[in-house]
């Protein structure tokens, strides 16, 4: 497969964007965990950070499963 023009840019902005599901997967983390210690597991902030928990996982676990890591 050739490399073209454009193909660099695309290649840096799957990385932002994979740096970016990253950090933001760990920040839903420290933030769930807070409001586990709180008692709050049933908080409707704490359900709304559990969907997006699981939605980030699968865009990780899609990277992974395409070698973008």
């Amino acid at each position: 497969m050739k490399i073209q023009s454009g193909d660099y840019e695309r290649l840096e902005a799957y990385e932002k964007m994979r740096q970016n599901v990253l950090a933001e997967f760990s920040s839903m983390e420290k933030q769930m965990e807070e409001l586990k210690a709180q008692g709050k597991v049933k908080s409707a902030t704490y359900r709304q950070l559990m969907g997006r928990k699981m939605t980030y996982q699968t865009i990780l676990k899609l990277y992974e499963l395409y070698g973008i890591r």
